[in-house]
């Protein structure tokens, strides 16, 4: 009997990485596939949503953006490492194809497989390629593109498919929007994989200029760093606001479909749920992401008239507070911003992925 097809996943460092990476193995997984992922220890932290089945490796690897001179010393000696532990495990196993995501961890198994020539391909989520996909892109064969159109290097050529969504977020799609009323009301506060501390330092105060009405019918769950819980929650607590706030939320899907009103980081994951559920939406875009891809990946929410854009040099409690009133005072201008995010929504990148991952399985040549 033939061994199933096996697609291994390289992909790490962040849930922007991790969670459409969780969406393709989900989707092999019920074709049939055997699925490995392969990252590094903090990537190894975001895997607890992947089916039980997927075999998860994890290699050595670094980047020269972290730590001190020593560490960075060692950067290359880590990388091949990792690079040696993948290919000798791909040999043992050989991979039908191999799927980037990016982020450092992805490094090896990427490395190995352009030693290997295995079939492989990456997902960029992002309108910009990430530092590791610009080194892979001219080295595969094909490129799929989450966020389109995506910057790519001259003479390589680009698939878009979307942001693919993990079963949780998949299953409330275009889940019923409650709009703002005279009852409890739910905001939901994201600041990406590691927290942000601007959501931190402005949120808080910007709920509690809230009207009296309108603060007392207001929950709020604010994800927030592990060193800024305290305050935070002392914030909220002073401004007489109720608040859950926590270093991360394993129950996002959830508590997405049930706000009313989500104030975020523009991560291209996060825009993908928000669009995929439909939900309206202040954005924040991380003013020091790469090439401002933070923006670009808001873009189509707010052409839409799904969110408001809010770079961090206009975000300050006096102006977040009228975003915030005016959308929970207005809830026929609310449902039309859920409706208006639902517009611009893939709910078949996972589908699309899918189909390009086994077109390149089975016809190794690819394009680029």
């Amino acid at each position: 009997m033939a061994q199933q097809p096996l697609l291994v996943i390289a992909a790490g460092g962040t849930g922007g990485h991790m969670f459409p990476a969780q969406a393709l193995a989900e989707a092999m997984l019920r074709k049939g596939w055997r699925v490995k992922l392969t990252t590094d220890s903090r990537g190894a932290r975001y895997t607890g949503g992947f089916p039980a089945a997927v075999k998860v490796e994890e290699r050595a690897s670094a980047t020269f953006a972290r730590g001190g001179s020593l560490d960075k010393v060692m950067v290359p000696l880590r990388i091949f490492a990792g690079t040696v532990a993948s290919i000798l495990s791909m040999l043992r196993d050989r991979p039908t194809i191999v799927v980037g995501f990016g982020g450092y961890p992805a490094i090896p198994a990427m490395a190995s497989a352009t030693a290997l020539r295995l079939p492989r391909m990456i997902h960029e989520q992002n309108g910009v390629l990430g530092r590791v996909n610009q080194l892979f892109a001219k080295h595969v064969d094909a490129i799929a593109c989450g966020t389109w159109p995506t910057d790519l290097p001259e003479g390589v050529k680009g698939h878009s498919t979307g942001n693919p969504v993990r079963k949780a977020i998949h299953d409330r799609a275009g889940a019923p929007y409650i709009p703002p009323g005279d009852w409890p009301m739910s905001l939901l506060v994201m600041g990406g994989s590691q927290g942000a501390r601007i959501l931190s330092d402005v949120v808080p105060g910007a709920l509690a200029n809230l009207s009296d009405g309108l603060r007392e019918r207001v929950r709020v769950a604010h994800q927030a760093r592990e060193e800024d819980v305290a305050r935070v929650e002392k914030a909220y607590a002073e401004a007489g606001l109720k608040a859950e706030v926590k270093p991360f939320f394993n129950d996002v899907p959830a508590r997405m479909s049930e706000a009313q009103l989500v104030i975020t980081r523009a991560g291209a994951s996060s825009v993908a749920d928000l669009t995929v559920i439909g939900r309206p939406a202040i954005l924040v875009p991380f003013a020091a992401a790469a090439a401002d891809h933070q923006t670009a990946n808001a873009r189509g929410l707010v052409e839409a008239g799904a969110a408001i854009l809010m770079p961090e040099s206009k975000f300050d409690p006096d102006t977040l507070t009228e975003h915030v009133e005016m959308i929970l005072t207005q809830p026929e201008a609310a449902v039309k911003m859920a409706h208006a995010a639902l517009s611009v929504a893939h709910p078949d990148a996972t589908d699309r992925l899918v189909d390009l991952v086994e077109h390149l399985a089975y016809s190794p040549k690819g394009s680029k």
